[in-house]
């Protein structure tokens, strides 16, 4: 086959695959079965009064007062967008006003409300963070507080290697929370060496009422979908737990002539006992894209205008990605202070097609000189984690200890298929030469992240002061390997990373937080064989984080507002002498407010904004030292508002500003993106049919349909914005 024709898209499941999603709906039809043969059984219900339509129904967990089980989440705030609290890394759930960091934790019901698809469309909603790559692309990563995070960095209910890669689903989970800032000691060292902020996934389990759902949706250009989703508790007091979720969606999507096929299928199981608590978790999800693929594109002197959100620049490309996981967690309580936890997970990744390193540079009239990649790949990941977290009282002071073990342990292998470099144009792109299939991947990769963590927050004062103070010992070793199966590198190094917290409540709705906090990454290796010190390794970066804040909760309006400082250190070149050094930084210094709640009865509102300058301060071009790092705006925005219809019962209507400011596209400041401001508009119809609760729902997203671009990925470089959306579903309970 020639390097200029299309490949023929393979199967997107192979008959292995098929059986975990053919279970997993088996059982979605079990579970309901059960519901109408066994409604007589149903669990008994519980004393406090039915939830309304506008809050969360939890799962209510038997344990003993003073317990730190993890198993109840915490409840919705004032408006059900956000929740209380949530995953402080291992020190567990923990309420908002009690912690000495930023955090926002989205629940389910923003999630359904804005038809949220995968991760990026959740958080769209927060001021300080932006998505580096749209939803053309086969990926989705993000920028937290002006550093990149990528998706092989988000945590499955608090462990790092279990997410879906790719672009994340969310019709398993129940809450999305989100962590500003690195996390070393909370989270340990994620697997791709992200550090700015941790993003969590939090499992959907069964609730105490049955839950029997189902969705159908469509966005255009023609991509419908649906999702059922079931759950029950068994037993006398509601021990056993079953939640069940299927999806599917295929069809065309915004971008010319593409279209994206996604399977899913989850369980997720859990005991409730006294003392003794288990949960279960297992997942596979497919995601295929055909028909093409968009551009990420490097431009050559200045930035042309954007070109309109459906460019489809690799016509003919396609994508296919395939993921299964299982996960399980044990805690015990060994009395009403002290709780044991073991969870252990395994995860496998698999990858082919059109995915990273397809770019191409672009001129002012929209020449396009590009190249496609086509990569092949794996990830096979374990992960465990171990600990105890309890508390005791020494005098006036109370203390909250958290003590954790983790390893994470991964296998990776790629290869690539590079195509030659073609001619097109960035307003009307040419029938475009793909890359060939290059074969089976062979490993490329070992790695084994294996840490010790101690923390103790020291309550004085009744409550009104805290102090938590921490450590996480981290080891990082890593190999590579060549197509032959040599050894080609090696890296073992240690870190220690502090962190210290502090919260003081002078009143009972204001607290006043400081933290300094270090995040990890990988130490670079000296490559370049002209270098004095070639092949050096060094030691894991240490990122590091001072900041200091306020939170207001005003009992229906929740408030954040913090001032921060984030130094990220790099490998640099001595010009002089060649030599190497890990003497390299990037300084961010930013403001950030985030707010959630209900400002009146029905009006809700949810967003806040970002003031951001990020600084290139030690560089080996020092030619850029003083200079904006590439991608980071110095102003981002978001308003959302949700109200219901006084006069018509049942109807909301509700819309969103995301404003991106101007920003450098490359770090010698050379080449600036335009600001942009995005409006999304939907309205929400919740009634009742035959008994039955049915929610009929509208969005469009980016509603003027402005052309724009998306930065931030690269030094230099720019994805296509995506274009309007144009979104319906309908819902019902069964």
């Amino acid at each position: 086959m020639g390097a200029g024709q299309a490949l023929p898209p393979p199967p997107l499941f192979q008959s292995h695959y098929r059986k975990p999603l053919a279970f997993t709906l088996a059982a979605l039809l079990g579970i309901f079965n059960a519901r109408l043969i066994h409604a007589q059984d149903a669990v008994s219900p519980s004393a406090s009064s039915p939830a309304s339509s506008d809050e969360i129904v939890l799962p209510e967990v038997t344990v003993q007062a003073g317990s730190t089980s993890s198993a109840t989440l915490p409840p919705a705030y004032a408006g059900g967008q956000v929740a209380r609290g949530g995953r402080v890394g291992f020190l567990g759930n923990r309420d908002v006003m009690e912690t000495p960091f930023s955090v926002t934790n989205y629940t389910s019901q923003i999630i359904e409300a804005q038809q949220a698809r995968t991760l990026a469309d959740v958080l769209a909603n927060d001021p300080s963070i932006r998505a580096t790559t749209g939803a053309g692309h086969g990926l989705e990563n993000f920028n937290v507080r002006g550093f990149n995070v990528l998706q092989s960095d988000v945590a499955f209910n608090g462990l790092y290697g279990m997410s879906p890669s790719g672009h994340v689903p969310l019709e398993m989970f129940e809450r999305v929370e989100i962590l500003r800032g690195p996390s070393a000691l909370l989270s340990g060292m994620a697997p791709s060496s992200s550090m700015s902020g941790t993003i969590n996934l939090v499992s959907k389990y069964a609730t105490n009422e049955p839950i029997g759902r189902l969705t159908a949706s469509w966005v255009d250009e023609a991509q419908f979908g649906a999702h059922l989703d079931v759950g029950r508790r068994f037993g006398e007091k509601g021990t056993l737990g079953i939640r069940a979720n299927g999806a599917l969606r295929d069809g065309k999507t915004g971008v010319e002539g593409q279209a994206k096929r996604r399977e899913l299928g989850a369980m997720a199981l859990d005991y409730q006992g006294e003392h003794l608590r288990v949960f279960a978790d297992a997942y596979t999800v497919a995601n295929a894209q055909r028909g093409g693929n968009v551009s990420m594109v490097r431009f050559a002197s200045t930035i042309p205008r954007a070109p309109a959100g459906d460019t489809n620049v690799f016509r003919g490309a396609y994508n296919r990605l395939y993921n299964k996981a299982l996960a399980g967690r044990v805690e015990y309580d060994l009395n009403q202070d002290w709780t044991l936890y073991l969870t252990a997970g395994r995860h496998e990744y698999l990858y082919r097609g059109t995915l990273n390193g397809s770019y191409g540079t672009v001129q002012p009239n929209g020449a396009l000189a590009i190249t496609h990649i086509f990569i092949r790949g794996y990830t096979d990941t374990n992960v465990a984690e171990t600990g105890i977290r309890g508390s005791f009282q020494t005098g006036s002071v109370r203390h909250e200890i958290a003590f954790g073990m983790n390893g994470l342990f991964s296998e990776s292998g790629s290869r690539n298929g590079r195509g030659a470099t073609f001619q097109s144009n960035l307003y009307h792109p040419t029938r475009p030469i793909l890359a060939e299939n290059p074969g089976a991947p062979y490993k490329t990769e070992e790695a084994a992240l294996t840490s010790l963590a101690l923390a103790d927050t020291l309550t004085f004062a009744k409550g009104r002061f805290s102090l938590t103070l921490g450590a996480r010992e981290q080891r990082v070793r890593t190999k590579g390997f060549n197509n032959t199966g040599a050894r080609t590198s090696e890296y073992d190094e240690r870190a220690l990373t502090p962190a210290l917290g502090i919260l003081i409540v002078p009143w009972q709705n204001i607290s006043l937080y400081a933290n300094y906090i270090e995040g990890l990454s990988k130490g670079g290796t000296v490559t370049d064989v002209n270098a004095p010190n070639y092949n050096q390794v060094f030691a894991p970066y240490k990122s590091k984080q001072g900041e200091i804040g306020l939170k207001w909760d005003s009992g229906r309006f929740l408030n954040t507002f913090s001032l921060f400082q984030i130094t990220k250190p790099g490998m640099i070149q001595d010009p002089a002498t060649l030599t190497y050094s890990d003497d390299g930084e990037q300084r961010n210094r930013g403001l950030e407010w985030t707010t959630a709640g209900e400002i009146a009865d029905g009006i809700r509102l949810l967003g806040g904004a970002s003031y951001i300058q990020a600084t290139l301060t030690r560089m080996s071009d020092k030619s850029l030292e003083g200079k904006d790092a590439h991608g980071v705006p110095r102003w981002t925005a978001n308003l959302g508002a949700e109200w219901d219809l006084p006069w018509l019962p049942g109807l909301t209507l509700s819309g969103k500003l995301t404003y991106t400011g101007r920003h450098y596209a490359n770090n010698a400041n050379t080449l600036k993106l335009p600001q942009v401001t995005l409006a999304d508009l939907g309205a929400q119809y919740t009634t009742t049919i035959q008994g039955r609760k049915v929610v009929f729902r509208g969005q469009v997203n980016n509603v003027f349909n402005k052309r724009y671009w998306q930065g931030g990925f690269g030094d230099g470089y720019a994805q296509i914005g995506t274009q309007r959306t144009f979104m319906l579903s309908t819902t019902a309970d069964f």
